[in-house]
């Protein structure tokens, strides 16, 4: 026994392990588990739901039937495609699978069997595209403009075809007049690809042979010093002392400078203590807002 449509002849030992007949599908074999069929099953199958599909009204149960049947069919060519980025981003295939089913919707959605081409081969572009936009997007170490996202793969396609044809590494100059671009967005092109991966801090600095032991880039990055802050204060405070008069100017090297206490001032001035701390609050305060406006 056999099922002949337009499209082709299904035959009924390809179709007895997954299809029966089924209420509302008309001529449709039934597919109880869309995403068990075997890809060579499915090919088979996909021809007769197509044929199908552009016939049927959208929006109907037949249709929608159909549809998505033959989107569970075919769910294989996402996980082939998938296998090609296995080792790209954090290594998670789940999330490739996501984007590229979206890729594989939009090709049932757009196919069509008078352009005579197999299903496979229209798809995989339509899924494929789905998964490197994806990347594009959402991979990149640094974020960049989606120009320079797109300029790094013009770039990158630029100097493999001329290092082939010059034998070397093209110039700045050289991949501006192939590409027709000013040199200054080349080389912002440049500069914006070194933002698409990062490497770890605890990857030695001269990571060839032997190189494990030795200083990573995290043992030689800089950290924050509190005392360049106490410098930066210093310098700016320098010629705001200039402009106390001199016994204001002793009495800030008295306190600051040989540490001595208001009574200790008091005595050597021949001051009480409280002129001595009204006098220090006065010259300190005089300080702080000149230096306030400085900064």
């Amino acid at each position: 026994m056999s099922t002949t449509t337009p499209s082709g002849t299904v035959t009924e030992s390809e179709t007895a392990n997954w299809a029966r007949p089924h209420a509302g599908t008309r001529d449709l074999p039934w597919v109880e588990d869309a995403g068990k069929v075997a890809p060579k099953d499915a090919r088979a199958l996909s021809k007769l739901f197509f044929d199908r599909l552009q016939t049927v009204e959208e929006g109907t149960r037949e249709h929608q039937y159909a549809r998505n049947t033959l989107i569970e069919m075919n769910l294989s060519l996402v996980r082939f495609a998938a296998q090609r980025f296995r080792n790209r981003g954090d290594g998670d295939l789940e999330d490739i699978i996501q984007v590229g089913t979206i890729g594989l919707i939009k090709a049932v959605d757009r196919f069509d069997l008078s352009r005579e081409v197999e299903f496979v081969t229209f798809a995989i572009p339509y899924i494929v595209g789905e998964m490197k936009r994806f990347f594009r997007d959402t991979t990149w170490a640094v974020h960049v403009p989606r120009r320079l996202q797109e300029l790094r793969v013009e770039l990158a396609k630029a100097k493999e075809h001329l290092a082939s044809q010059f034998d070397r590494d093209p110039t700045v100059t050289e991949l501006a007049a192939h590409l027709k671009l000013d040199e200054d967005e080349v080389l912002e092109g440049l500069v914006a690809a070194n933002g698409y991966t990062a490497g770890s801090l605890e990857v030695p600095a001269d990571a060839g042979p032997g190189a494990q032991g030795r200083r990573s880039y995290a043992d030689v990055v800089g950290e924050h010093d509190p005392a360049m802050e106490m410098v930066e204060n210093l310098h700016t405070l320098a010629p705001l002392l200039t402009q106390l008069d001199d016994r204001e100017r002793l009495i800030v090297q008295m306190r600051f400078g040989a540490e001595m206490t208001q009574a200790q001032i008091g005595m050597e001035l021949g001051l009480s203590q409280m002129h001595i701390s009204r006098l220090l609050t006065r010259i300190i305060g005089k300080l702080r807002a000149d230096m306030s406006v400085g900064a």
